[in-house]
Order: C-alpha cells, then sequence, then structure tokens
C-alpha cells in the first residue's frame, strides 16, 4: 500500500479535485505476468491489466497485447488542466520496443489509451515518472520523466497534443530509481521561489538538480546535496524546503 501512495503522490495537484458525474476515482494494475520479464522494479510488477473504478460505482477495465506489460506499481491519476478529464499516467512497456507513457481514461464501457509517447526503442528499457505540474504557468500541466534512469538516464518533458505525448524538452544525467527497487519517488516537482521546479537526482544520485522549463528547454537552476544518499524521498524533503 506504501508504495501506492508514493507513486500517488507525484500526480498532479488537479487529481485531487472532486471527481465528477461518472470519472475515474480508483485504480489499480491486475493479473501479475512473466511474459516481459524485465522486473526493472524487482517482481511481481509486470501487469497485464488495469481496474478502475468510477464516482458512480461502474468498474472498467483495459487488457494489454500479450507482447505488452505494465511496468510499474500503479496508475497515477491527473487532470492535464483544472476543468479537464481526469485521466491515469502509466508506464506501458512492449517486447520489441521498451517503455513509453501513456494515458487511459474512460471510454464508453471501459478503459482505452487515449494518449502516448514514443516508446525509448529498445527492450527492457525503462523509463521512471517525476510528476505531473504546470512547469510554464500557462494552465495546462506537462508530464516529466527520466527514461533509462540506470543507464545514462535522460530528463524529459512532454505535452499532450491529441493521441500523441510530445517531448518539448530534455536534459541528460540523472537517475530518479535504483535497479530492482520498488522506491519510485526519487524525484518530484516542487514549487520553490515562487516557481515550479522538477527535484531530479544527479547520475549518481548524490546531488538533487533542480530544473525549470524556459522557451530554450530545460534549465538546472540549483543544486542542494542532501545529508544523506538519495535512497527515499525524504531525501528530496530537505532540498524542496530551501
Amino acid at each position: 500500500m506504501m508504495h501506492r501512495i508514493l507513486a500517488l503522490a507525484a500526480a498532479t495537484v488537479w487529481s485531487a479535485l472532486p471527481a465528477r458525474a461518472d470519472e475515474i476515482t480508483g485504480a489499480a494494475y491486475g493479473s501479475p505476468v512473466e511474459r516481459y520479464g524485465h522486473f526493472a522494479l524487482g517482481r511481481p510488477h509486470e501487469y497485464a491489466r488495469i481496474h478502475a473504478t468510477t464516482a458512480s460505482g461502474r468498474e472498467a477495465e483495459l487488457s494489454l497485447p500479450a507482447d505488452e506489460v505494465f511496468e510499474d506499481l500503479a496508475p497515477r491519476p491527473l487532470r492535464l488542466e483544472a476543468d479537464g478529464e481526469r485521466l491515469l499516467l502509466v508506464v506501458v512497456s512492449a517486447r520489441d520496443s521498451g517503455s513509453r507513457l501513456a494515458l487511459v481514461g474512460l471510454r464508453g464501457a471501459g478503459l482505452e489509451i487515449v494518449a502516448e509517447s514514443a516508446a525509448i526503442g529498445t527492450p527492457n528499457r525503462w523509463l521512471n515518472p517525476v510528476g505531473v505540474a504546470d512547469l510554464d504557468g500557462d494552465g495546462v500541466a506537462e508530464i516529466a520523466a527520466v527514461t533509462t534512469p540506470h543507464i545514462g538516464g535522460v530528463l524529459r518533458v512532454y505535452r499532450r497534443a491529441g493521441e500523441r505525448l510530445q517531448e518539448v524538452a530534455s536534459l541528460a544525467g540523472f537517475s530518479n530509481h535504483v535497479y530492482g527497487s520498488a522506491e519510485l519517488g526519487l524525484s518530484r516537482p516542487a514549487r520553490i521561489g515562487g516557481e515550479m521546479r522538477l527535484l531530479v537526482p544527479d547520475a549518481r544520485r548524490a546531488q538533487v538538480r533542480m530544473v525549470g522549463l524556459r522557451p530554450s528547454g530545460l534549465v538546472e537552476t540549483g543544486r542542494c546535496t542532501p545529508p544523506t544518499e538519495i535512497t527515499t524521498p525524504a531525501a528530496l524533503d530537505v532540498c524542496a524546503a530551501r
């Protein structure tokens, strides 16, 4: 349960708004499988299905094809805009192309993937979401993630453009996950000095890099060295308070 709480905590503030008539109010992965076999988060965290419930008590689900899994701990609820649809952010991994981000929404009687990023392109290459936040102050949230956090991680920021999650900026030199660990909360958005920043550990997980989104791209605005190695979300609290 604690892993699920940490995963959901990374979602944007829009997810805290009350649910509307028949929106998603809860979701979890189900049907653990061995068919992909990467297990970047340890077992059993590769799943074939999402189960969701709605405000009206309805149940809905989405099953992936045989060459894909959800390589994740828990779906992350979000709204990209204050009055937008409540969606689920998930990590999908494919046998031939590795991981990608996807947004899942209610469609008819079930769940569907309504937008997704390009895949990393190589099997057994994973990504760890940083969080969802309005990084440029335009009222629409961006989605941030570190791709390949175990081997030269790159921080990437995405915006939704219809059925695509389009990459709009990237910056190298990050790691927000230890291979085999179920701890996903080593990075997050935070408001610092009145501006939204991404707090993400450097490649050695020794310092926290504070990164902002500018028209020119992602820009490091500062660094913070916690008193201990960055192995838990608590190490970020020191930096977020500065």
